[in-house]
């Protein structure tokens, strides 16, 4: 398939840009993930989650894609909740880190290339601090490095903030040994109890900002091509970002484009962990399909705010349920299995075809903008109703090409993940039939004192909206519409 000329919101510049790749045939892609010192909330999923459909697209088309993404695995909130449990800093990293990826494979988030952390990167962040020290870019005091704002001209570049007005706006005193305010950490003077790394300036570890910087450079090198995040993070993250990147290397830009996407938010206040009115990603994955899931956050454009709650979840998973039992249906028709006879208007086999043809490209087009995942939706939508027009009129037969169609595009947004195949969503006696062998295998997992089985077994199918009832005469089930998300915890 021909590579997509795709053009993309770039923050530094405020306009649409067209994808111009450092390497022909190559896309090379960094985006931040979270400081794992609490579970996976539906915020984190928004970034990732974009980031996938780019890299789905982009491959569809031909690209090789080179998808690099980061864990700060070392941070002052790892180490107070290690304080706080009396464990390592490393066992409250990787057990969050376990929950990410946990939940990133439910979602069918596989594109990534390569997961990194800082913790493994030590010798690199260091390398690049020495060499900033050495080109004037930074100096240590007292065992920590600051990079000097005032040594890269156009610092600012990226927020379009002047320095002399974040001066003015910044608190007074921050550090007395800082030569600016707005100077940053780029290594950290040990504390007593700290986890800590040998540098030059004595023990200590990285500031947050280096990380990023560090290990996209090792593995994506200069001039990289997209650097993806909230928009959270544009001021100060990114901003520091670009400045000690091209000061180590002397080369602009560090990135050609970057993609940031607004914030997920709960009562028009933006979903954070500090704030603690986050949804916890594993809740959500048990109660609905990752593909409705999907429908949810792709629905809204990434540079939008998603407003999250019940009701926009449930609306999704009904969107997302048209789908699926349509490309059911319509493969149902084609294997044979449904044989009603014409009732309706002919419909052409070259009308659906030429439809297919025209959504395809539309479906490509809404990509190619700025990845209007939305637009993309809609035209599959509208796919949907010309091919259940035509089922409805006993054509069902001339849906392959639409087919297709639906199938190859749902894939690009990974809408078929966690779907449920058509003799389950389409033979009600055989799903029955599945159904109450589950609630045997189920019981019978009950009788052994199997709670972990049984529960297995009722999440499942709930999940596939089917509910059980425990009853005196035994369980029952039906199918249900799927129950409510929770509200956030802190756990």
């Amino acid at each position: 398939m021909e590579q997509a000329r795709m053009r993309l919101h770039d923050t530094r510049t405020g306009a649409l840009t067209e994808l111009a790749t450092r390497e022909p045939g190559e896309v090379r892609i960094y985006t931040c993930g979270p400081t794992v010192y609490n579970y996976t909330h539906i915020g984190h999923l928004r970034p990732a989650l974009v980031t996938d459909v780019l890299a789905r697209h982009l491959r569809r088309h031909g690209y090789r894609v080179l998808w690099v993404s980061n864990f700060t695995d070392v941070d002052d909130r790892i180490i107070a909740r290690a304080n706080d449990e009396g464990v390592a800093p490393g066992d409250v990293a990787g057990r969050y880190i376990r929950d990410y990826l946990d939940n990133m494979e439910a979602l069918g988030i596989r594109g990534v290339e390569r997961y990194v952390c800082v913790t493994d990167h030590i010798p690199d962040i260091v390398a690049m601090v020495e060499r900033l020290v050495e080109r004037g870019f930074a100096y240590a005091v007292e065992g920590d490095v600051y990079f000097a704002v005032e040594a890269k001209a156009d610092y600012g570049k990226l927020s379009g903030r002047m320095l002399g007005e974040m001066q003015a706006g910044a608190r007074v005193a921050v550090d007395e040994r800082k030569r600016h305010p707005m100077d940053f950490a780029l290594w950290k003077s040990a504390k007593p109890g700290e986890p800590a790394w040998p540098s030059p300036w004595g023990p200590g570890r990285p500031g947050w900002h280096i990380e990023c910087s560090a290990m996209s450079l090792r593995y994506l090198g200069d001039n990289f091509d997209i650097h993806g995040g909230g928009d959270d993070l544009i001021f100060p993250h990114h901003e520091n970002e670009i400045a000690q990147s091209e000061a180590f290397t002397g080369n602009e830009p560090f990135v050609r484009i970057w993609l940031h996407n607004a914030m997920v938010q709960i009562g028009r206040e933006k979903m954070s962990k500090s704030l603690g009115n986050f949804v916890r990603l594993t809740d959500l994955v048990q109660r609905y399909p990752a593909g409705a899931l999907r429908e949810f956050v792709l629905s809204t454009h990434y540079r939008k705010p998603l407003q999250y709650s019940t009701d926009a979840l449930q609306e999704g998973h009904r969107a997302w349920t048209r789908l699926v039992e349509a490309r059911n249906a319509w493969r149902t028709a084609l294997d044979g299995r449904e044989a009603a006879a014409p009732t309706g208007p002919a419909v052409e086999e070259s009308d659906l075809d030429a439809l297919a043809v025209r959504i395809e490209r539309a479906f490509d087009a809404a990509l190619d903008d700025d990845l209007n995942t939305s637009g993309a939706l809609g035209h599959l939508f509208e796919l949907v109703r010309a091919g259940n027009a035509a089922l409805s009129a006993g054509r069902g037969g001339l849906l392959r090409a639409a087919l297709a169609t639906l199938e190859s595009c749902g894939d690009v947004l990974g809408l078929w993940e966690g779907a449920v195949p058509p003799d389950l969503g389409h033979a009600e006696g055989r799903a029955g039939g599945l159904v109450e062998l589950l609630i045997d295998l189920r019981t019978e997992a009950r009788a052994f004192r199997d709670w972990a089985l049984a529960d297995r077994i009722r999440d499942g199918l709930a999940r596939l909206g089917i509910g059980l009832e425990d009853t005196a005469q035994g369980t029952r089930w039906k199918r249900a519409e799927l129950p409510p998300a929770p509200g956030g915890d802190d756990r």
